[in-house]
């Protein structure tokens, strides 16, 4: 296979991962609306089984031992149990809440907020103001914002207030997801760290959403599948495409093709689950992701010495 041929391929892999992200947050909003499913529920389900196959995917690869290692180191164990509950549940419960009071369109878009306020963060650790490539996006993100939740209107936001409110928690959340666990993933490999990260948050979740709370869900063939590609086609093959497109092409790229996730969730959402999306709606959505293309090209995060973007723990934030 030529360099050519290599390219081509890291960008189908990134592509299909980020379109497969879009599509299980409008499967979610299906089993909420229509078959009596909790996002609370859903996600500690979704997060305790995709971690114990990706740890079982890790030990395979590189030995039982090696997914242990981290908890011999008390500073590890503790930056883990962190970015487990801090993390990995405060970005994937709020994003599922946004799209149970909402829709999933909408909710995978105000999420893309979250490298504006990694922006800010940037700014403000470095103490600094941000530059003309920050500043523009910035506009952009909030021109993006206004459309999005008003549909260009100024009488009144077009999305329920709770689901706006979800979906800016998200983006915060998204954020900290992202900056958080650097060192950890410095230190150990990008699997075992979310792996442990989606296994510890999901116990910590069955505590308000025992796995065996069934009541009010319509369990069919249908409904059974659609939690499985949740949890297999949501989470496990889109981070393996993504781990293994960055083989073939560069972590810019790959912030940049993962566009097609919110472009997904909208095009789904709006000709499988007939979700109403405004042409202005549209435009601030187009916004939000020119402003993530452009964050993304001038890598503000990673060029500021001072704080990094993990890219491969963002790849299973949805």
């Amino acid at each position: 296979m030529n360099i050519t041929q290599k390219r081509y391929k890291g960008i189908m892999m990134i592509v299909v991962g980020a379109a497969l992200w879009g599509i299980s947050g409008t499967v979610a909003q299906q089993l909420f609306a229509s078959e009596g499913f909790q996002p609370g529920w859903l996600v500690t389900v979704r997060m305790m089984v995709a971690g114990i196959l990706l740890l079982l995917w890790t030990a395979a690869k590189s030995g039982q031992q090696e997914i242990w290692q981290i908890f011999r180191h008390t500073e590890d164990r503790v930056r883990l149990f962190i970015f487990a509950v801090g993390g990995m549940v405060g970005v994937q419960y709020t994003y599922f809440m946004a799209v149970g009071t909402g829709d999933a369109a909408t909710a995978t878009l105000l999420q893309y907020l979250g490298p504006i306020f990694i922006t800010v963060y940037v700014a403000w650790k470095c103490r600094r103001l941000p530059n003309r490539w920050e500043i523009s996006a910035l506009v952009l993100a909030l021109i993006g914002a206004f459309l999005l939740i008003t549909n260009g209107s100024f009488q009144g936001i077009s999305i329920p207030v709770d689901a706006f409110i979800w979906g800016i928690v998200s983006a915060l959340a998204a954020a900290f997801y992202t900056v958080y666990p650097v060192r950890l993933l410095g230190r150990w490999n990008s699997a075992i760290v979310v792996g442990w990260s989606m296994v510890l948050g999901s116990m910590c979740l069955a505590t308000f959403n025992p796995l065996w709370d069934v009541a009010g869900q319509h369990w069919t063939l249908l409904s059974a599948s659609y939690v499985a590609f949740v949890i297999l086609f949501g989470t496990l093959v889109p981070f393996y495409m993504f781990i293994e497109s960055l083989r073939y092409i560069t972590s810019t790229e790959a912030s940049v093709l993962s566009s097609a996730e919110p472009l997904a969730a909208v095009i789904v959402a709006c000709l499988w689950l007939h979700v109403a999306f405004g042409l202005w709606q549209g435009v601030g959505g187009l916004c939000i992701i020119a402003t993530v293309t452009l964050l993304a090209i001038k890598k503000p995060v990673e060029d500021s010495g001072e704080v990094q973007s993990s890219g491969e723990a963002k790849s299973v934030a949805l």
